[in-house]
């Protein structure tokens, strides 16, 4: 386990400079790796069995509650330093999460291997907020959604900041991208009742029970500035919205997943229920 003091001149480039800006305009970082923030998000990663290639920590926890996460990493560098000197290193500050840990990112699965054993399915379409893609896997492993699928549009999942928000989510939840015919033909053929989560007058609202009677349910949602595409709407079997009060139009993306994912959850029985605590 070697320990490196961080300086400007031996910064490896899987830490250097990570703002928000640049990773938005390169693929992060880069070079298959990913990055896991904060104590909880990397042991996520470390118990589901993700490589740690390398650790960057504030020094004060080398020797404490960060001797842990170094012991389950094995001999991989540590990189640590001064604050201000971690700071003007990677473009941001971490004193909240103290820790950084890069990873090796997996194999990408396909749509065909995560649906299989799926029975209510996520497809977003568009979203480019690395926020709102993170909260979106973390409803999801919170409410019982068994795969997420994005759009070839959709931002990287193993952005930074996803990968934060979902605190650690995206290391349980399977996920895929679609290819350039979307999801839908993929979800129908499997057997999907394929909802699209739109504001329009003759749609039905979340809670009509004809949602609830589907065996296999997947839920659309679109970019925030213009929603689901036409020609996605079209396809779906229903148009979805969720019932609001007056003067207010639509939710933020994130949260609508969460308010549909509640309640187009798989209802359980209680003795199903019990098995599953069990």
């Amino acid at each position: 386990m070697p320990v490196i003091e961080l300086t400007d001149t031996n910064a490896p480039d899987v830490f250097f400079r990570l703002t928000d800006a640049q990773l938005r305009s390169r693929q992060e970082p880069e070079k298959g790796i990913l990055i896991a923030e904060g104590p909880k998000v990397v042991h996520t990663a470390l118990d589901a069995g993700y490589e740690p290639v390398a650790l960057l920590m504030r020094r004060k926890f080398i020797a404490g509650l960060g001797a842990q996460i170094i012991r389950r990493c094995g001999d991989i560098p540590v990189y640590t330093g001064e604050d201000e000197a971690l700071a003007a290193l990677t473009g941001f500050r971490l004193q909240r999460t103290w820790v950084l840990c890069a990873l090796r990112r997996p194999r990408e699965k396909t749509p065909e291997e995560v649906l299989p054993s799926a029975r209510r399915v996520a497809c977003l379409e568009g979203i480019t907020e690395p926020s709102n893609v993170g909260a979106i896997f973390r409803s999801a492993a919170a409410l019982g959604f068994d795969a997420i699928l994005l759009s070839p549009d959709c931002c990287d999942p193993w952005h930074r900041r996803a990968v934060r928000v979902c605190m650690g989510a995206i290391f349980s939840v399977p996920w895929a991208r679609t290819g350039p015919d979307g999801a839908l033909p993929l979800l129908k053929n499997s057997g999907f009742t394929v909802l699209g989560m739109a504001l329009r007058d003759d749609c039905l609202t979340l809670d009509d029970p004809r949602l609830q009677e589907a065996e296999k349910l997947a839920v659309c949602l679109g970019t925030e500035d213009t929603g689901l595409r036409e020609e996605t709407i079209a396809r779906c079997d229903y148009v979805v919205k969720i019932p609001m009060a007056p003067g207010i139009d639509s939710l933020n993306v994130a949260a609508a997943a969460a308010v549909a994912f509640w309640q187009l959850r798989e209802k359980r029985t209680s003795g199903q229920e019990t098995q599953n605590r069990v």
